[in-house]
């Protein structure tokens, strides 16, 4: 199981500055994929109401599972492989994958069975990420039930250096700049609640 704190700043945009900063960007694209995240909680949102993401990751056909906790900059993230047929059995059957992530969820001693975690909602991301010197940011368009969103996201060893960073391509792509604060797990399952 990999660890890993995830430090991010991301802008929400309409559609028209994400064809800027497309354009913009266009000569420093070092990928481009699409990937699907499948979000995981329980009924009642037990996870959530604690701060805690929980999430199956499908990207060229290989599923990973990721488990977000809160610290006090940014998340803590466990992450570890599992195969399509664990995914399937999670998504047809209810049947939780036999993995740390899942030890560790119920060390951490919630009032909830395991087999209460189910799939809620998904997010399809298609991603395009840009080569900067400080490394890597993305352009992403996002699509969940019949709503679809733009976002710029930049991981940052800190959150301001991510942030001045967003801040600067909003002003040099003359657009809007304000921080969003909402996560796409978050806004995938708002959509749900409604």
């Amino acid at each position: 199981m990999a660890n890993n704190i995830e430090i991010e700043a991301k802008v929400l945009i309409d559609e028209q500055s994400y064809k800027v900063v497309k354009n913009h960007c266009k000569d420093h694209i070092s990928d481009f994929y699409t990937q699907t995240n499948y979000y995981i909680d329980t009924p009642k949102f037990d996870l959530r109401n604690n701060g805690i993401g929980l999430r199956i990751r499908e990207k060229q056909n290989k599923y990973e599972i990721t488990l977000k906790t809160p610290m006090s900059e940014g998340l803590l993230e466990k992450t570890e492989p599992i195969s399509k047929e664990q995914f399937k059995e999670l998504r047809d059957k209810g049947i939780f994958p036999e993995t740390k992530i899942k030890s560790f969820i119920m060390m951490l001693g919630f009032d909830f069975k395991i087999s209460d975690l189910k799939i809620l909602a998904h997010l399809t991301t298609e991603r395009i990420d840009i080569s900067t010197p400080t490394g890597t940011f993305s352009i992403d368009k996002n699509t969940y039930f019949d709503k679809t969103d733009y976002e710029l996201e930049k991981e940052g060893n800190n959150l301001k250096e991510a942030e001045n960073f967003l801040e600067d391509l909003c002003i040099t792509c003359k657009i809007p700049y304000s921080i969003n604060k909402v996560s796409k797990m978050a806004r995938a399952l708002n959509e749900l609640k409604k």
